[in-house]
Parts: C-alpha cells; sequence; structure tokens
C-alpha cells in the first residue's frame, strides 16, 4: 500500500525533498505550488497549481486525496500558509512537519539594521541612505511607494506588482549569485544601503558578503514566528527522520 505525501513547495528544498521521496518505492508525492512564478521549474512526482481555500480547503483536499503526511516547505515568510496547513494537519490529524532552511547570522564587520515588517524597513531607509537594493521579492513594494528622494534598484525574479516607488530600476534574476557579481551590481548602481528578509539559504547570500566588503548598511526583516505549538526541522535530511509513512 503506497503513502501519499503532500509538499507545500516554492523552495529549492521543497524540490529537493520531492527528489528525494519519489525515489522511495510506494510513495506518492504531490507538491503544491501557490503560481507566483511563471516558470516554476520541472520537479519530481506530481505538481498542482493554486491555492485550496483557506485551512478549510486545505482539511478538505487532505482528506479527499488520501494524504498521510503534509510538509510544509513554503517561503519563511508565506507566513498565512503556514498557518492555514497547522490548522489543517490538527482538524485532519494528518502529521505535519515544517521545513525551514536556517536564518542568516550577522557576522564581525556587519553593519545590520533588523525591522519586524517591511513598512518597519521604510521607516528607517531615510535615515540610512538614498540608493536602495530592495530584494524583498515582487509583493511588498508597496511599504516603499510613498518615499521620494530614493532611488530604488529592485531584484525580483517575476516583474514586481504595483505600487513602486517613484524612482524605482527593476532587475529580473533568479539565483543563485556570486560575492563578485553583487559587488560589481552594488557599485554599478552605486548602492548605499541594501534591504532584504532573512529568507535563509545560500542562494542569495552573497549580497550580504558584498555589502559587507562595502561597508554598507544592511536591513534586514526578520522572519514571521511560527504558529503556536509549531517547530520547523532545518534540512530534508530532519523531515525524512520526523516522517512516519512507508
Amino acid at each position: 500500500m503506497s503513502s501519499h505525501v503532500l509538499i507545500l513547495g516554492g523552495t529549492s528544498e521543497a524540490r529537493a525533498l520531492a527528489t528525494a521521496l519519489a525515489a522511495r518505492p510506494g510513495i506518492r508525492v504531490t507538491t503544491s505550488l501557490a503560481g507566483r512564478v511563471a516558470e516554476p521549474g520541472a520537479l519530481d512526482g506530481e505538481v498542482r497549481v493554486g491555492g485550496f481555500g483557506g485551512a478549510g480547503g486545505l482539511a478538505g483536499w487532505l482528506r479527499e486525496e488520501g494524504v498521510d503526511a503534509l510538509v510544509d516547505a513554503t517561503h519563511p515568510f508565506a507566513e498565512s500558509i503556514t498557518a492555514n496547513a497547522a490548522r489543517a494537519a490538527i482538524e485532519t490529524g494528518v502529521p505535519a512537519v515544517v521545513l525551514r532552511r536556517p536564518g542568516w547570522r550577522p557576522g564581525p564587520g556587519d553593519h545590520w539594521h533588523p525591522v519586524t515588517s517591511l513598512d518597519a524597513a521604510a521607516e528607517l531607509l531615510p535615515r540610512l541612505g538614498r540608493r536602495v537594493f530592495l530584494t524583498t521579492g515582487r509583493l511588498g513594494l508597496a511599504s516603499f511607494a510613498r518615499l521620494t528622494g530614493i532611488h530604488f534598484v529592485v531584484r525580483s525574479v517575476d516583474p514586481p506588482e504595483p505600487p513602486m516607488p517613484p524612482d524605482t530600476h527593476v532587475l529580473l534574476a533568479r539565483g543563485p549569485f556570486t560575492v563578485p557579481g553583487e559587488t560589481a551590481l552594488l557599485r554599478e548602481h552605486r548602492v548605499d544601503v541594501l534591504v532584504t528578509k532573512d529568507s535563509g539559504g545560500a542562494a542569495t547570500v552573497a549580497k550580504l558578503t558584498a555589502a559587507r566588503d562595502l561597508g554598507l548598511p544592511v536591513v534586514v526583516v526578520q522572519r514571521p514566528p511560527l504558529p503556536d505549538g509549531v517547530t520547523a526541522v532545518p534540512d530534508v535530511k530532519g523531515v525524512l527522520e520526523r516522517l512516519v509513512i512507508g
């Protein structure tokens, strides 16, 4: 008898987990994508695209599809999805695991300014610089839209959604990025402050090293807390050790 694992995906860790599970006999793997990235790339196992309609919709899908285990491997800032997954798991009794890559940590020479939200980052910016490298994704630029007198270089995988700051230059690119490349970008655009979310991982960490080497301040939006009673594992190995399937 096969076991069915639903992965709430969209991260490189979710992709690696799908590959690991699909290689195991007797495991049916479905990865669910929110559909926010235009070209997500190939995935092992089955793929569904689109939302579930909240916690209740997800709970219904878990029952209808006979899901035996749920893995939330979404982005660390997908707060509502994580909350819905936790509620659906409790409602259905389906075992659930949260997979979250470790966050970044400042080191010697870093000039980090931690904040709790994009709005707080926008409030802080005028005191730190006038040429901003903004790498918080294509959503949420509305928090910075009211800022004038500041030039923004915005990088995202897909075109960002308006409203945007009045003085904005958009770069479309997908990591991984290198320290020499990030250093060159910061110099080319004369950036004097970096804004990023604490996404963690190696694909986009090079910008932090480049900012440190250039002595630039970095505004770091901290991760939202996990729902009460929910803990996370940091890697695919940890998920495989937690899952009771097969």
